[in-house]
């Protein structure tokens, strides 16, 4: 991986993020010249990287600002995304789905008119529709995703089948494609309004909110993946996946709610004790992703466990919130 990666000429879009922060630090380590393009200010992109980086603040729902920040790279990673909190796909679903689709769609295309060699689309598991059973990568299509999810999840199945509407016409191969179950880590957005679980119940405990209520009753289970791993993902399918072919990166584990609030209970100083809002959604009420393809594919699988990832989330919060 060293090889493929050093010194080569890389756009990170939405790199001052959780995913692009880490993305970026270890690009660093492969003498990569890197560009940040995001709506972040520049003394927040300066606080994260100093000078080591290249920092553009854009608006990429612009068509004209992508053809600009992807010109003579050698690869470019769409890490741009709306992340939200359980019901903020239904409550602001326009303010989701209008500019996602502006920015995916420019960004991919600003990149085939610059001949780009390499490109990362990052998709989500929020793509699959509903089932209990390990999501295995082609059954994305076999009905809507489900809930809060819906909106999100379309569009991104858009820029799935965008990258590969332009292998199919231009012959282009330079778009790889992951779908990344639940990711978190350090440099998550941890405002409880907007958050979601992890970082969501960090903030609130060791904020001092005593007892905690969470939405739902606990059962939900999903995949986590932590920030670090979730990077390794990527970069291996940047490498080694096929053309337009969607790899998903999770831990291929289920965990309930009801448990990582229990181990981010034990993590923090004061604990919490919690208490459930049955009236309030409790989402799918399953979320795995089978890890077969990345496993086959690109040979990876998650090293790190919720307990260590959660670990490390808290003790970073701490010392940065």
């Amino acid at each position: 991986m060293n090889k493929f990666f050093k010194r080569k000429k890389v756009l990170v879009a939405g790199g001052t993020g959780m995913i692009g922060t880490c993305l970026v630090n270890k690009l660093l380590q492969y003498d990569c010249h890197i560009t940040i393009a995001s709506l972040e200010a520049k003394k927040y992109a300066e606080k994260l990287f100093g000078k080591k980086v290249k920092f553009i603040q854009t608006d990429l729902t612009d068509f004209k600002n992508c053809l600009k920040v992807t010109k003579d790279q050698d690869i470019v990673f769409n890490l741009i995304g709306i992340k939200g909190s359980v019901g903020i796909g239904q409550t602001k679903a326009a303010s989701f789905l209008v500019p996602m689709l502006r920015f995916q769609t420019n960004l991919m295309d600003a990149a085939l008119k610059n001949n780009v060699k390499d490109f990362l689309f990052v998709s989500s598991i929020c793509v699959y529709p509903q089932s209990d059973k390990p999501k295995t990568e082609e059954t994305a299509w076999d009905g809507q995703p489900k809930q809060n999810d819906r909106i999100p999840g379309l569009a991104k199945r858009i820029g799935e089948i965008q990258a590969e509407s332009y292998m199919l016409e231009y012959g282009w191969k330079a778009p790889k494609i992951v779908r990344p179950a639940n990711v978190y880590g350090p440099y998550d957005d941890f405002n409880p309004q907007t958050a979601q679980v992890i970082p969501s119940l960090i903030a609130r405990m060791v904020n001092g909110e005593n007892p905690i209520k969470i939405w739902g009753n606990g059962s939900a289970i999903r995949d986590f993946i932590f920030v670090e791993d979730v990077v390794e993902g990527m970069l291996l399918a940047l490498e080694k996946a096929p053309v337009s072919v969607p790899i998903n990166l999770g831990s291929g584990k289920g965990v309930t709610i009801k448990k990582i609030a229990n181990i981010i209970a034990g993590c923090v100083p004061k604990g919490a004790k919690i208490s459930w809002d049955i009236s309030k959604p409790t989402g799918d009420p399953v979320r795995i992703l089978s890890m077969k393809r990345a496993e086959n594919l690109l040979g990876f699988k998650a090293k790190t466990s919720l307990e260590e990832g959660i670990k490390k989330t808290v003790e970073w919060y701490l010392k940065s919130k």
